[in-house]
């Protein structure tokens, strides 16, 4: 069975005006629940404001539970932030540290929400609000649950807020394959960022990402790894600038699970970055791309 976070609060009412496809959390939770007993379900606890306020600025993380962000961060994160939509932001992080440790437990586990990898200490920005990743990883090492952790980031925009969070953290590794002209327009840096052209396909995609990322984890040497598994790389995807292919997108998960497993490497991913005018196809590539992950685990 693969084991899948979810949490109610995930699948909030979108705010009025929002862009962000607030529907697509509960439509990956029913597509996997249509998968019976492939799936052991885990429910999370929302994150400690300690450790919201560990990576966070401690005045954002209170704007942000009081439902209170000044409209300028609210323009920048992309939609209001209702009191429902600061319930999500709480609980997605505790998910995606669930998902951590249940992938050391595993081998492999998913959260199906989280990859908010544009959030910044004092504001979120790209439809992200706490940065899921970076709280999770801090939590990781600071509990001494591993000593060394890599954040391994495949959607088609740079990582940037989990680069900055994260930067002078010897323990942590941040890699990032992008498209280098694609938002953020100002980028932070990774321990590695891999920046790729405009129009990159399935073939060249792949073998760019096992030339640099294997050699990472060689040197590196982590002993779990967070993966933000967007699939926005997808060529059809409104906000990408790739050229994947849907099964180009299967392919690249199933490389990463191949690099992991031959290295004994644990492997929690987070949904990340899918859009469109179409949220159940949206949801339909996030689906596919934990029981990808799954069945190349073993699971499920």
């Amino acid at each position: 069975m693969i084991p899948v976070v979810h949490h109610p609060d995930y699948v909030a009412p979108a705010p009025a005006g929002s862009a962000y496809r607030w529907g697509k959390n509960g439509l990956i939770r029913d597509l996997l629940a249509a998968q019976g007993d492939r799936i052991a379900w885990h429910e999370p606890e929302p994150m400690p404001q300690a450790w919201l306020e560990a990576v966070h600025d401690p005045d954002y993380v209170a704007e942000v539970l009081a439902a209170a962000v000044p409209r300028p961060k609210e323009r920048r994160i992309g939609f209001p932030v209702t009191p429902e939509v600061a319930r999500r932001a709480q609980v997605v992080p505790g998910g995606t540290w669930l998902a951590a440790r249940l992938a050391l437990e595993h081998g492999f586990a998913a959260n199906s929400a989280g990859g908010s990898h544009h959030a910044l200490a004092d504001t979120g920005a790209g439809f992200c609000v706490f940065n899921d990743l970076a709280i999770a990883a801090h939590r990781l090492i600071d509990e001494r649950t591993v000593d060394r952790l890599m954040i391994v980031d495949v959607d088609v925009h740079q990582g940037d807020g989990t680069a900055a969070l994260l930067a002078g953290r010897p323990e942590i590794a941040t890699y990032s394959i992008h498209a280098e002209k694609n938002f953020p327009a100002r980028k932070a840096r990774s321990t590695l960022d891999v920046p790729l052209d405009d129009g990159v396909g399935d073939e060249a995609y792949l073998a760019t990402l096992e030339r640099t990322l294997a050699p990472l984890l060689d040197r590196f040497r982590p002993e779990l790894v967070l993966y933000q598994a967007g699939v926005d790389p997808y060529a059809g995807d409104r906000l990408g600038r790739l050229a994947l292919t849907r099964e180009g997108l299967i392919r690249r998960d199933r490389l990463v699970a191949t690099l992991m497993r031959r290295r004994g490497l644990p492997l929690a991913s987070t949904v990340g970055g899918g859009y469109g005018a179409d949220v159940l196809e949206i949801a339909q590539r996030h689906a596919a791309a934990i029981l990808a992950l799954g069945k190349a685990f073993g699971l499920g």
